[in-house]
């Protein structure tokens, strides 16, 4: 198997440019050697070099943010450290510029298509992949290995090396020095950050060097991978050490988000269909509230004072007894916090920030994750047998449907003790896989040994229990195996061939690594924190493949379930991660209940005010399911007949472009453009002795313009450049060499100048205006021509499954049951007025697979609609035309208010509809009141 790469997702190639148009005005250079002074003779280097002031980076970061809908920063982040762990008393200080994306994105895939991106477009040669762990270290290298070949043909083979660093070959930190290629180096934050690391020892093998003063000296660009996990002033202090020209984080989850470039949320994510969607099984314990039950959730410190938040079982005026969430400090007695007598013995005595746990009068102690109250090993074989039959029911599905897709369990562990060596997880999970493959004989050939393995970490708490840290689950052969399949095989682990296809971790997966046929999750631990859970969760959200390697789009095969160890609510109201804690606290206390309890009505009002994205689609539950199910005579209906046949064709479309319009807005525009011209610029450094007798280069001034280059370089064919950059874009636009000639020379005479005296700037800054200028134009010029062939009644399924609340039942339509979308109130009212209308003969929710093709994507109109002409008093004029209409429902009117694709999308669907004949009346509404 060979896993496949598309070079044209938009989002990545958005992500990819956030970064690459920072730079802008930037000159290429050629990775030239410099020389520079060592402790024991003088080093050559080729090192990345940054010619653009702070003024020319924070104008450029405006427009990159401006052009992603990010709100403009007043100034650039920049990190200043003490360095004294290098050996210094200065500090250090580099620019931050963030991305943040979903995970289940190809966020790892960005970074590197970046990396050779700013190569090819300014030459920044050096470059450090620093990462928090073994885990995600090793995830890297096996992108780096599997896209090779893609960037290889991407970058028409310009030369990069990607490699480990690896202290016991310390001579490779020369190469990454003196090498005029690409060079990548990727290192755990742990190789460099204590004064002990190799990297910070004198050693004869770089000829008396230190490697730490070779790497400064190339001044490296640094690639942050879940940057979250280095924000400790040690952590910044090792990476101001390296002296990095910039750095780049990317994370999910940013804590602190320094200067953001792009940003992908998950709400986002959900909408384009580029992760899957998500299911819970939330398994708890009901109507056990006789004992006292308690679950520590977080504890904190601020302003000198310390608190817990915990989870109980309360009683409420009404009577009964729920869970809910209180915030304890020292003396606190739980009696009074849930009004129950059986809490009498829990006073909070004491609450340890270091070991996050509460300690109780009584004696006992609970740390955060803990439960006390609750048979635990019966909730864990609960869940590990579901997941077990939700992975065989999984799988049996996709081999019925002809996908060759094999399915993937991950369990997250609450203690390595309890697999390791049959501990009762273990014990649990070969008891369930015995006892429920006899129902699917293609698993009977299997034992439990052959389809599962582990990877965890090692070292011992104060109490002497086995939990994570980065390195390989012992020396046993099985346990090497593991590691090398789960870690770096991620192929043969897809492939039928190999066995395993349950694997358990305690919280080494968590980040860092995924797989993209991860199906099942089963989380047999607490994760507490919003960005613990979504870390876990993001191990499963790539999208399916085959195997051939090639993604599987079909969202209803696109299904993570999570089975969890709390019920389905308590689960949904951690995963609301798009939520700023702040908002949530002001959302909550305004309608006094959990964000999960919202209703939709209220959660819309909370959209329309916070903005769209700030409630992410609640997942649902996967143990409610229902189906909607076609009414058998829906072919004989006249009504139904009438309407296919106006609204079956399929249409083909064509652009016509005005070409002197779009010459003269994209020269007009030019004008206004600044480009700078090429230049010689220098950065002041000072030598300093060190303690130790070594040197070090610390930077005293940004960097100053000392000689323009105009005039120094062949001038190239500006319609070439502009004809292969815009071949590259995706999707590629083309242009007739006339036009681009018409465009280089319509300008004014002092942008002619500038072309001339910086082709590549130009030429950057023309085709952006071209392809900014070319979709104006394509929806304005679009034309659609009807085709012969069409959409067939036979494609409406028998049944369709989603989820029970999703479900609304109906009369009048061809199904028993309308699928409506999560996030839409309109949807739901508009289906109850078309019950309520005797006008109403027949409608249909248009189902995905009936869609109009656009310039901008693919368009899926909402309704179809069958009405009869009624008299004053509503009821039908026989002998009256029936009414054909195609409806499409949105909260507004105005399109400008839409999104730009969405509001086009909706154009071209008119203009499709259009083209079919006036038989056909299209229209977008508010509400079933517009219709006729």
């Amino acid at each position: 198997m060979e896993l496949k790469f598309d070079a044209n997702q938009e989002y990545q190639l958005a992500a990819v440019t956030a970064v690459a148009d920072l730079f802008t005005g930037q000159t290429a250079h050629g990775g030239q050697m410099q020389q520079v002074a060592g402790q024991s003779s003088t080093m050559l280097v080729v090192p990345n070099r940054l010619e653009l002031d702070d003024a020319a980076l924070l104008a450029n970061l405006t427009a990159v943010q401006n052009e992603n809908g990010i709100t403009p920063d007043t100034a650039l982040e920049l990190l200043t450290e003490n360095i004294a762990a290098a050996d210094s008393e200065e500090s250090a200080s580099f620019y931050n510029f963030s991305v943040e994306m979903e995970t289940g994105t190809g966020k790892t895939y960005v970074y590197l298509r970046t990396a050779l991106e700013l190569a090819r477009r300014y030459g920044f040669r050096k470059y450090i992949i620093v990462v928090p762990s073994v885990a995600v270290r090793e995830g890297v290298l096996k992108t780096l290995d599997i896209t090779k070949r893609h960037f290889s043909d991407l970058y028409e083979n310009l030369p990069y090396r990607p490699f480990a660093y690896d202290s016991a070959n310390i001579s490779q930190i020369r190469q990454f020095a003196l090498s005029s290629n690409v060079e990548i180096m990727v290192m755990t934050l742990a190789a460099f950050n204590k004064v002990s690391n190799v990297i910070r020892q004198d050693t004869d093998k770089l000829s008396g060097e230190t490697p730490l003063h070779l790497v400064q000296a190339t001044r490296p660009i640094l690639i942050l991978d879940e940057p979250q996990n280095m924000e400790s002033e040690k952590s910044i202090a090792a990476l101001a050490a390296l002296r990095p020209l910039f750095a780049l984080r990317y994370s999910a989850t940013h804590r602190k988000p320094y200067n953001v470039v792009y940003r992908l949320t998950p709400f986002e994510a959900y909408r384009q269909g580029l992760v899957k969607r998500i299911a819970v099984a939330g398994v708890e314990s009901e109507g056990d509230t006789a004992r006292p039950y308690l679950r520590l959730l977080s504890v904190h410190t601020q302003k000198r004072t310390l608190t817990a938040r915990m989870a109980v079982h309360k009683r409420m005026k009404s009577g009964a007894i729920q869970e809910q969430i209180v915030t304890l400090k020292p003396g606190d007695a739980l009696v009074e916090a849930t009004n129950r007598p059986e809490y009498a013995a829990y006073v909070v005595e004491e609450i340890n920030i270091s070991y996050q746990s509460v300690l109780f009068a009584n004696g006992q102690e609970i740390t955060v994750g803990e439960e006390i109250g609750v048979d635990k090993m019966t909730i864990f074989d609960a869940q590990i047998r579901y997941a077990i039959q939700e992975h065989m029911r999984q799988q049996r599905r996709y081999n019925q449907a002809g996908i060759q897709a094999k399915v993937l369990t991950l369990f997250f562990i609450d203690r390595v003790d309890n697999y390791a060596n049959n501990g009762p997880i273990r014990q649990l999970f070969d008891k369930a896989f015995a006892d429920l493959k006899v129902g699917y004989p293609e698993w009977q050939e299997k034992s439990s040994t052959d389809v599962q393995a582990a990877y965890f970490a090692q070292r011992r708490t104060r109490s002497g229990e086995t939990i994570l840290e980065d390195s390989k689950s012992g020396e046993a052969e099985r346990d090497r195996e593991a590691y090398d399949l789960i870690m770096k095989a991620k192929e043969r682990l897809l492939s039928f061939e190999e066995d395993v296809a349950f694997i358990f971790s305690h919280s080494a997966l968590r980040e860092g690594w995924d797989n993209p046929n991860v199906c099942v999750i089963c989380t047999l631990n607490q994760s507490t924190s919003e960005v613990k859970k979504r870390q876990e969760i993001g191990r499963g959200v790539r999208l399916l493949v085959n195997q051939d390697g090639e993604r599987i789009l079909d969202e209803k095969h696109n299904v993570l379930t999570v089975v969890a160890n709390e019920s389905y609510s308590q689960f949904v109201a951690t995963l609301q991660s798009e939520i700023a804690l702040e908002y949530r606290a002001e959302i909550e206390a305004r309608y006094g209940k959990a964000i999960d309890q919202l209703t939709v009505d209220e959660r819309a009002a909370i959209a329309q005010e916070y903005g769209a994205g700030i409630l992410p689609p609640p997942p649902a539950n996967a143990r409610q399911k229902a189906k909607a199910t076609r009414n058998k005579a829906y072919e004989l209906d006249p009504h139904f007949q009438e309407l296919w046949e106006r609204i079956k064709h399929k249409t083909r479309y064509a652009v016509k472009i005005d070409t002197d319009r779009l010459v003269q807005a994209v020269v007009t525009e030019l004008d206004q453009a600044t480009i700078q011209a090429p230049r010689i610029a220098v950065t002041k450094v000072e030598l300093r002795a060190t303690h130790d007798n070594a040197f070090e280069a610390v930077q005293m001034a940004t960097a100053k313009t000392l000689q323009s280059l105009v005039g120094r370089y062949a001038l190239p064919n500006l319609v070439d450049m502009m004809e292969n950059l815009m071949a590259f874009t995706s999707p590629p636009v083309r242009l007739t060499r006339q036009t681009l000639h018409k465009i280089c020379t319509g300008t004014s005479a002092a942008t002619q100048q500038a072309a001339m005296d910086n082709p590549n700037e130009f030429t950057a800054v023309a085709v952006k205006i071209i392809k900014s200028k070319l979709v104006e134009q394509l929806v304005d010029g679009i034309q659609y021509h009807r085709l012969n062939e069409c959409y067939e009644m036979t494609q409406f399924e028998a049944e369709i499954e989603s989820w029970e609340e999703y479900l609304v039942p109906v009369t009048r339509s061809i199904y028993d049951h309308v699928i409506f979308d999560a996030q839409s109130q309109i949807e739901r009212d508009f289906v109850a007025e078309l019950e309520r209308r005797k006008d109403v003969q027949l409608y249909i929710k248009l189902p995905a697979w009936f869609t109009v093709s656009t310039p901008v994507g693919t368009y899926n109109p909402d309704w179809a609609i069958v009405m009869q002409q009624v008299d004053a008093f509503g009821y039908p004029i026989q002998g009256k035309p029936a009414l054909y209409l195609v409806r499409e429902t949105k909260s507004t009117h105005d399109l400008d208010k839409l999104r730009p694709d969405e509001r086009r999308k909706i154009q071209c669907g008119k203009r499709h509809f259009e083209a079919l004949g006036p038989e056909v009346d299209y229209k977008v509404i508010v509400s079933a009141s517009e219709l006729p």
